[in-house]
């Protein structure tokens, strides 16, 4: 049987050990995307990275090998990070609350919305001159930005964001979806998305670059999302147009979903693992052969999203927002809880979307697995708390802007 795997094979350090786009760039910001690219590009499609420890100097090396030439450029012990769990039973009682809740970033999919008004933020917030990702910043570490999606991101807009959650949250990360010039047909809803009828353009090309680039010398830039719809099937057109689509975007840290079951099988993780890429696991209305629920780590970074199980409106609602209209039950997220922790034992960083945003109903489970994994009570916006009592047996409000979100447990 032909495996599914994709593209020439590329050979990486255990990434336990080297995250290697995230931790270079870190360090050496555009200098290293530059040389990335300039490499794949120009010297051959086959680029290896790997990383070096030297125990005897503390420090490491990382060499770059196009078959050609090899580069090597001298690594700081900063750059290398390694997060280790021993001994830890994660279905043992009190597992949760013992798991580095550093390495999981909780966040919604978007800020922007107008029926989050006077639910997630407060009623006339704007009044008082508080830009939503400043409030936002208060209870999350992330948020997904969805409008680079519909359009490239324009980097002067990029750089205001990051000002607003680093006055509030210095540690903040965004993560960011691809353009859909890249990952869907121009006429989606009337034609299944395939390598044949996805068009980008040199120009979607470079001002995509433009944004992701501005966010990334930042710093601020967690993952790269990129986001098919479930009609993108695995098939040997499709594979080869991903092969070519992630070698187009190397230099960012990669994350990509797929919708159709088709790609949940060893072939395509195998694949994902060789090229350092992230595998997306999604909770979503399982209808035909939609993709079900995994546990997926590919890399040192880790990717989960909620999208909601709106069975009845999901292919067929008046009103794109109505898909998202779902609030998980508590079951429901206990069984994403476990999943989550498995994940993050196997991770350096998970990142935790909710994208069932619909009169925030992304910010309500967004606060509450950031409980129960913590195993702490945590702050919530008083609107939201009122808007969903239910929001109660997890999280105590935070009236007072100025300070942060309390850190009880759960049972206090």
């Amino acid at each position: 049987m032909q495996a599914h795997g994709f593209g020439a094979p590329h050979h990486f350090l255990n990434d336990a050990l080297f995250h290697e786009n995230s931790k270079l760039e870190e360090n050496y910001g555009a200098t290293w995307r530059t040389m990335q690219r300039a490499i794949q590009r120009t010297m051959g499609t086959r680029v290896e990275c790997a990383a070096l420890l030297s125990a005897q100097c503390g420090s490491a090396d990382t060499s770059v090998s196009t078959g050609r030439a090899v580069l090597r450029f001298p690594c700081p012990p900063s750059a290398v990070s390694v997060k280790l769990v021993h001994g830890m039973d994660s279905s043992a009682p009190g597992a949760a609350s013992r798991l580095d809740m550093g390495s999981i970033r909780i966040g919604t999919a978007g800020w922007s919305y107008k029926d989050w008004e006077g639910i997630f933020y407060p009623s006339g917030m704007q009044h008082r001159k508080t830009h939503p990702l400043e409030y936002l910043a208060r209870f999350f570490d992330t948020t997904e930005i969805n409008t680079s999606f519909y359009g490239p991101l324009k980097p002067e807009l990029v750089k205001l964001w990051c000002r607003k959650v680093a006055a509030v949250r210095p540690r903040f990360q965004f993560t960011a979806k691809l353009y859909r010039a890249f990952t869907h047909s121009p006429i989606a809803v009337m034609e299944p998305t395939s390598a044949a009828t996805i068009r980008p353009t040199d120009e979607d090309e470079r001002l995509t670059r433009e944004g992701l680039d501005a966010l990334a010398n930042e710093g601020r830039l967690g993952a790269l999302l990129i986001q098919f719809p479930v009609s993108f099937k695995n098939t040997s057109l499709n594979r080869d147009y991903l092969d070519r689509l992630l070698r187009q975007f190397i230099e960012y840290p990669r994350v990509v979903e797929v919708r159709d079951s088709s790609w949940n099988n060893p072939e395509t993780l195998a694949a994902f693992a060789q090229k350092n890429v992230g595998f997306c696991n999604i909770d979503q209305p399982l209808l035909g052969k939609s993709l079900g629920p995994t546990e997926h780590v590919t890399t040192a970074l880790a990717y989960v999203r909620l999208h909601g199980r709106n069975y009845d409106q999901w292919f067929d609602s008046d009103n794109r927002n109505d898909r998202y209209n779902y609030l998980y039950k508590e079951k429901e997220l206990d069984d994403w809880k476990q999943r989550i922790i498995n994940v993050a034992e196997k991770a350096q960083t998970t990142y935790v979307i909710t994208n069932n945003h619909f009169e925030s109903k992304a910010g309500v489970n967004a606060i509450e697995l950031k409980a129960m994994i913590s195993g702490n009570r945590v702050g919530a916006p008083p609107s939201l708390i009122q808007t969903y009592p239910e929001l109660r047996k997890f999280a105590d409000p935070v009236e007072d802007w100025d300070q942060p979100g309390p850190q009880l447990p759960l049972l206090a």
